[in-house]
């Protein structure tokens, strides 16, 4: 795996592209022509769309100029690794093989360059998410993916559309968001405990990096808000902002 590794999450491609929409994908093709200049590796930690759902012989054909550029990313050799998110979860061999290098469907433990790493999209990690891990058990079973696929394409986007606009992604109180970072201090404690030396998410659309427990917790921020990523060059991992006043 090759020097520097980054680390973005929550870009949340939609599925409505207008001109603000392309501005963004702009913003984030000069961050990813970066990542190819440098010679690096890229994970994206999930919620890359704010919806995928890959059919056998269907795709979502508004994400094309994104397919375009990170086709050309991994071919210029540029390792691409996809931890999937809540609102992307479901992908074939046209992400898994034609896009990216690999994909995992799961979090996972990674060493990179002496250092362990633990990454994790974050949903469901949270005490009181009971509700919401039964419901991934679901939405993420065989039989619902199946039922879902034997929907008609254009009802699968629509519904999801219709989802997706019924509000915002990343509007949350102060008091919210520390509730949320005490939660994950905790995760963190117990996976720095096992020796990791990173533990990397997003999910939560905070930007921040914290010491904890003889680790560091780096909760990812997003590309809606922050255009935040980490940045690993072999020694410390460091956040950074994207075009900060761009």
């Amino acid at each position: 795996m090759q020097l520097p590794v980054y680390f973005i999450s929550d870009i949340h491609l939609m599925l409505q592209y207008d001109e603000r929409e392309k501005k963004r994908q702009e913003k984030l093709f000069r961050f990813m022509d970066s990542v190819a200049q440098s010679g690096g590796t890229l994970f994206i930690i999930g919620d890359l769309f704010d919806f995928y759902f890959e059919y056998k012989h269907v795709i979502p054909k508004v994400y094309f100029p994104f397919y375009q550029k990170l086709y050309g990313l991994k071919n210029k050799g540029v390792e691409v690794h996809f931890v999937a998110g809540n609102h992307d979860y479901w992908t074939l061999d046209f992400m898994g093989q034609t896009l990216t290098t690999k994909v995992y469907f799961d979090d996972v433990a990674l060493d990179i360059h002496g250092k362990r790493f633990y990454l994790t999209h974050g949903d469901g990690i949270l005490s009181w998410d009971r509700g919401y891990r039964l419901l991934k058990g679901v939405i993420r079973s065989r039989l619902f993916i199946w039922l879902y696929r034997c929907l008609h394409p254009t009802i699968g986007y629509g519904i999801a559309q219709a989802i997706s606009k019924k509000g915002r992604h990343f509007e949350h109180s102060q008091e919210y968001n520390e509730k949320v970072l005490k939660e994950l201090r905790i995760f963190t404690e117990t996976i720095a405990a096992d020796g990791h030396d990173y533990v990397i998410t997003g999910h939560y659309h905070q930007a921040c990096i914290e010491n904890v427990n003889g680790g560091k917790l780096v909760v990812l921020g997003d590309w809606l808000q922050y255009f935040s990523y980490a940045v690993f060059e072999g020694n410390e991992l460091e956040l950074k902002f994207w075009e900060a006043n761009a």
